[in-house]
């Protein structure tokens, strides 16, 4: 079994265990984002889909399918660029921290890492301490990935 098969059994399984179902658009559009590791809006998925199926999908159906796969923790959307990337514990059955991503300004690679729970504590903490309510724990960070720093130099 490859690691799209076992992307999308577990995404099943997710789905299943909240009384949803991924229906066949809805695991073609989270194989498309888990074979990238580039963040995708939805008319790059579209472009994709149509060239992956050999069929159109309409970007309604899109931004519906993301909103389900958001819903479902499988997918996470980057609020700053307004696209989505398939979230890289899909397959991992422990709890994990807050994502932060480090997105590559040159290629637009992303990387998901998470941050301790201490650390976002804090930063609430500084948050509410400036007369802000966080809103949001999830972190976007404008990187340069190693390969794109190793072609510049």
């Amino acid at each position: 079994m490859n690691n799209i098969d076992t992307i999308i059994e577990h995404a099943e399984q997710n789905c299943k265990s909240h009384g949803s179902r991924l229906t066949t658009k809805r695991k073609q559009v989270l194989s498309l984002l888990a074979q990238t590791n580039k963040a995708l809006s939805a008319y790059d998925l579209i472009d994709l889909f149509v060239k992956e199926n050999g069929e159109k999908i309409p970007a309604m159906s899109v931004y519906r399918i993301l909103d389900f796969l958001e819903a479902e923790h499988l997918v996470h959307k980057l609020k700053l660029a307004n696209k989505f990337i398939a979230c890289s514990h899909i397959t991992c059955k422990h709890e994990h921290g807050v994502p932060q991503f480090l997105i590559c300004s040159v290629c637009n690679a992303v990387k998901e890492i998470t941050v301790n729970k201490s650390t976002i504590n804090e930063l609430n903490q500084s948050v509410e301490q400036a007369g802000f309510k966080l809103v949001s724990p999830q972190l976007e960070i404008n990187c340069i990935c190693n390969d794109c720093l190793a072609t510049a130099a």
